[in-house]
């Protein structure tokens, strides 16, 4: 499977070019920049525009195996001197780029929806050629993508209140391959050795925050855990093939949420009824019809939550959320192996847990 590149590691890429032709009148044909992930990106510049205050450069989207629909789309980068002696790289979004309408998300209302890590990305690569060229004053990046409004349209950002185009975004700089039978190969290889090896329990997460959530709060061996992503009841298909005993998922409430709906594959193209599902949650912990509105009208999870919170309904929703996993758990694995679930949130840790969740992570089980 070939990885691919997100928005953000282009747009970079883009604007690093343009620094370069702006501040040393070179035109770059390829451009290196280091990901977040620790992997070089090198792609080819094109539509290199260069005058004596500004510079133009496009770098086109790489998505590898991933089905993206920005794939193939040019990511522009407009870099133009700002005579202020202030040293800064100043960012902001142009065509094609969306604008944050709604609260809730990365970036705040009002701004370009230009992630921070992507922005973090395009200042300290933009200050490397900056330092290069002793450069003194400040430089304005300007990220656009012109086929940006027209893509939007196939994604939640209209939903999500982000208007007028697509977001630059990626917290790695990389998209790791998303080919659906290539993954779920990968994955039953890596039950296969943990069960060669003897283990009995499979422990699972959809992703790296999952895996260090039980890292850092139980101090679990991450060599022993096996990432689904998305494929939750495939993976449990096969944990129960394989013949281990018991299973453990781990994972963020905004994507274990759609499992306390019966939902296996929580890719947002498959399903995405998150809020509803949070709301009936709520309602079974006793809230009023003003707390469901408002998680209704959520745009995360956990702005969903911290209104659950507010109003006292937490508790007895999130045990509610968990019987309903493990209901569920248990029906996809035909009650053939114990199935145990944590839920946790970014910004409280852990929000709930089946009885027999953290006897599974001793190192013995």
């Amino acid at each position: 499977m070939n990885y691919g590149f997100t928005t953000g590691s282009c747009a970079t890429a883009a604007a690093k070019a343009a620094a370069y032709a702006l501040l040393g009148g070179i035109r770059l044909e390829k451009i290196k920049i280091m990901t977040p992930a620790g992997i070089e990106y090198e792609p080819k510049v094109e539509d290199v525009t260069v005058t004596s205050r500004e510079a133009h450069c496009a770098v086109r989207k790489y998505s590898g195996d991933d089905p993206d629909v920005t794939n193939g789309t040019l990511i522009y980068a407009s870099v133009s001197i700002i005579p202020d002696g202030k040293e800064e790289v100043i960012i902001d979004g142009g065509i094609g780029v969306g604008r944050v309408t709604r609260p809730g998300l990365d970036q705040p209302v009002g701004s370009s929806a230009i992630n921070s890590v992507p922005r973090k990305m395009i200042k300290d690569e933009v200050r490397k050629v900056m330092r290069e060229y002793d450069f003194e004053d400040s430089l304005s990046v300007i990220i656009s993508v012109p086929e940006g409004e027209e893509l939007a349209g196939k994604t939640f950002n209209p939903r999500l209140g982000i208007e007028g185009g697509i977001s630059i975004i990626g917290t790695s700089g990389i998209v790791e391959p998303m080919s659906t039978k290539a993954l779920i190969d990968t994955i039953r290889i890596e039950l296969k050795q943990i069960r060669a090896e003897g283990a009995k329990t499979a422990v699972i997460s959809p992703g790296n925050y999952g895996f260090e959530f039980m890292r850092d709060n139980y101090g679990y061996d991450l060599d022993k855990a096996v990432k689904c992503s998305n494929h939750i009841g495939e993976t449990l298909d096969m944990i129960v093939e394989l013949g281990f005993k018991s299973v453990l998922l781990t994972g963020h409430i905004g994507k274990l949420i759609k499992l306390s709906g019966g939902i296996m594959n929580t890719h947002s193209h498959e399903a995405d009824c998150r809020m509803e599902l949070m709301a009936a949650a709520a309602v079974r912990g006793g809230a009023d019809m003003k707390t469901v509105r408002g998680i209704l009208d959520s745009l995360s999870t956990e702005e969903a939550y911290q209104i659950m919170q507010d109003e006292g309904t937490d508790e007895a929703a999130m045990k509610y959320v968990m019987e309903r996993i493990r209901f569920y758990m248990d029906a996809r694995t035909g009650g053939r192996i114990q199935t145990e679930c944590i839920v946790y949130a970014n910004k409280w840790g852990l929000l709930g847990k089946t009885p027999g969740a953290e006897e599974l992570l001793r190192p013995d089980v």
